[in-house]
């Protein structure tokens, strides 16, 4: 610049100022910008940070604009003009230079703003530097830090997901679903878990990487697992080469998968080896020390899960083959009648229910079926299921009525040395008849499909759970009749079919009647598609099944019983008992003599309840011999024996045996210990076998 420019332009006496020898020999170049001349004096140095030489620049700051960007200089120049203008004393940024060859290189400026006495900027005194290297060094130690968190998160976060996994398919299915390996650059991983002296393989890594005859290999053979099992040291593959001269015996069959490197670490729970896990990669030469301690942590994450998991695995496998041991070992085939069952386990650890489902072969062709829950879910409520189980099997095989077979299997429970209790359906029905006789103790009630597919609650009348109704002296169950029709099906089933994560009882019953209404006819794919749904919708309990479907109307069989308890003022019952011998009379192929059948049993019962002072049991049977007959037995417990006697003309009562008589074709009385059994019977008219199909409309008990 011309000296004699300068003189004429009144600038400072110090101007230009003279940069410290410090800012040279750090490759930093200094300014002096007088704002009242607008004339900026650069030093060598500063020159040599924006790639100009001496005659290139005019002492002017616009000449620096084929060096420094538009965008650039825009940004610089307001930042310049907000420190002035704000009353600031210095200011500091960083922005680009395109140097002559055309590339961008980062610079730092500094500047200290010089004020007169009355605050008026008058000039600015500054240094700019190549901060290239500087912001290319911060960002390596950013992107280092970051890959550090990033690691460290993904530790964090593959350890988390572990948390849940319950079994051995669920620590593989986090590790290959995580995107742990995606972050670790792995290809994929092949894991090994020792048993009895060998490694067995359960993740064999990517497709056509297994190879034959190494499902199952010895601690002590030439293989990188059992190389680390062996010697509880991981081992790193860093080069194709390395992997190829360690391990003869298997680089053969892997080599076409193009691993470069691989990392295998010993799986080390409470100081012992459990297995083994490798990482397999392509296109990775080495592993850096982070990246080292970084699979060691995650092997011993996923060696702590997968212990849990084992031991998960085996506690249920523990308790779930003692509730198959309590469950019935085969389900006998029924007369007249087509079953299916199914028990579904919750894969929750040890966490097994006391589900149960039982089918109970009884006299006369009939068949007792049960269905049952008991609180809880440990191996406890497995083995009072087991217990439950039998009694109740006991109690209706010796010929109780359905509501005393409840009653005493509650007053069992009770007594067993238990806080648990139990809610069961019994269902008694008559293959023959196809009356169906319903007990519930505090369970869900059962479904009945129709032969065209559509479905509907079989609504029973409830009492207590079982236990619960001994401990509270409520042991009176009332009972439910309903007629099952050739081809229709009941379905019991626990509340696990039903219950289902945020949803209520209701919604999950309405869904289920959905499903069983559009489910295939068969009885067996029907059952497997209502467990197949509740898995797809995630439901958490155990489930147990039971479905009977009435075949054809049969001939009745000699032997052939109904029984009902009628207690004193219980109309219910009373209506329950005349259901069930209009039902068998029909059946029975007795239709001819159907309202004399049922006039006379209900005098008979009307008197038993009427006379007497506790209730009465009804039971109507197909009595063997060379004429087919029916009879109905009324017992109570009262030793006075009936006399048939007239009433007169105007009397109200009196008349009961004397119809009795006149319907039936031979009534008697007969003494039984503490009470006795007014009885009587019918012939049966011949050219009747009971199959012709039912016209009436079938009803639920009143």
């Amino acid at each position: 610049m011309d000296d004699r420019v300068a003189g004429a332009l009144s600038l400072p006496d110090d101007w230009p100022a003279h940069p410290d020898l410090s800012l040279a020999l750090n490759r930093m170049g200094s300014f002096d910008w007088d704002l009242d001349t607008g004339l900026m004096h650069m030093d060598q140095a500063a020159l040599g940070v924006f790639d100009l030489t001496a005659d290139e620049y005019d002492g002017r700051p616009a000449s620096l604009a084929q060096r420094v960007p538009t965008d650039e200089a825009v940004r610089l120049d307001g930042m310049v003009s907000q420190a002035l203008k704000g009353g600031r004393i210095n200011y500091g940024a960083y922005f680009r230079i395109q140097r002559r060859d055309g590339t961008l290189r980062w610079t730092h400026t500094q500047g200290f703003v010089c004020r007169d006495a009355t605050g008026r900027p008058r000039r600015i005194i500054g240094i700019v530097r190549d901060a290239t290297q500087e912001l290319a060094d911060s960002s390596a130690r950013q992107e280092l830090d970051l890959e550090r968190r990033r690691r460290t998160s993904l530790v964090e976060g593959t350890t988390a997901a572990l948390a849940h996994a319950r079994t051995v398919k669920d620590v593989i299915a986090v590790l290959k679903n995580s995107q742990g390996l995606a972050h670790l650059g792995a290809t994929s991983l092949v894991m090994g878990l020792l048993e009895s002296g060998r490694i067995h393989l359960v993740a064999d890594g990517p497709e056509g990487a297994y190879v034959p005859g190494t499902r199952f290999t010895r601690v002590d053979e030439q293989y990188p697992m059992s190389e680390v099992v062996r010697t509880l040291t991981p081992r790193f593959i860093e080069s194709a080469e390395d992997f190829a001269a360690s391990y003869p015996v298997l680089w053969p069959d892997i080599s076409h998968l193009g691993i470069t490197a691989a990392a295998y670490m010993p799986l080390i729970a409470q100081a012992r080896p459990i297995g083994a896990l490798g990482l397999l990669y392509r296109d990775k030469a080495g592993f850096t020390p982070d990246e080292r301690n970084l699979l060691m942590a995650l092997g011993t994450s996923i060696a702590q899960s997968l212990q849990r998991a084992m031991l998960y695995e085996q506690e249920h496998d523990l308790a779930e083959g003692l509730q198959q041991a309590m469950l019935p070992r085969r389900i006998p085939a029924v007369p007249g009648a087509q079953v299916a069952v199914r028990y579904r386990s919750a894969r929750l650890g040890r966490d097994i229910g006391g589900d149960w489902y039982d089918l109970i072969p009884l006299p006369g062709g009939r068949v007792g079926a049960v269905i049952g829950d008991v609180q809880g879910h440990d191996t406890h409520a497995a083995a009072v299921m087991g217990q439950l189980r039998i009694v109740l099997r006991a109690y209706a095989a010796e010929g109780h009525s359905p509501a005393t077979v409840m009653a005493r299997a509650s007053v069992f429970l009770h007594e067993l040395d238990t806080d648990r209790f139990a809610t069961c359906t019994y269902a008694e029905a008559d293959l023959t008849t196809g009356v169906v006789q319903v007990v519930r103790a505090g369970h869900v009630d059962p479904l009945v499909r129709d032969v065209d597919g559509s479905c509907r609650r079989l609504p029973a009348e409830g009492g207590l759970p079982l236990g619960l109704s001994a401990e509270f002296g409520r042991l009176e169950y009332p009972v439910s009749t309903a007629e099952l029709d050739p081809g229709q099906t009941m379905i019991l089933f626990t509340d696990g079919l039903v219950e289902l994560p945020g949803s209520d009882l209701d919604e999950g019953m309405q869904l289920l009647t959905t499903l069983v209404s559009n489910g295939p006819q068969n009885l067996q794919k029907l059952a497997d598609e209502l467990c197949d749904a509740i898995d797809v919708r995630g439901g958490q309990d155990d489930v147990a099944l039971l479905l009977l479907r009435r075949r054809a109307a049969q001939a009745p069989q000699p032997g052939g019983r109904l029984r009902q308890h009628v207690a004193q003022n219980d109309p219910e019952a009373l209506s329950s008992a005349r259901h069930m011998i209009r039902a068998a009379v029909r059946a029975w192929g007795a239709k001819e003599r159907a309202d004399e059948i049922e006039l006379a049993a209900d005098e008979l019962t009307t008197n038993a309840l009427m006379h007497t002072d506790g209730g009465a049991v009804v039971t109507i049977r197909v009595m063997a011999g060379a004429e087919r007959r029916l009879r109905v037995d009324v017992e109570d417990r009262s030793s006075a024996l009936p006399r048939r006697r007239d009433a007169g003309e105007e009397g109200v009562s009196g008349r009961g045996l004397m119809l009795v008589d006149r319907l039936a074709d031979v009534w008697g009385v007969e003494s039984r210990g503490s009470g006795k059994c007014v009885w009587c019977e019918f012939l049966i008219p011949s050219g009747h076998d009971g199959s012709e199909p039912c016209t009436e409309p079938s009803c639920n008990s009143t």
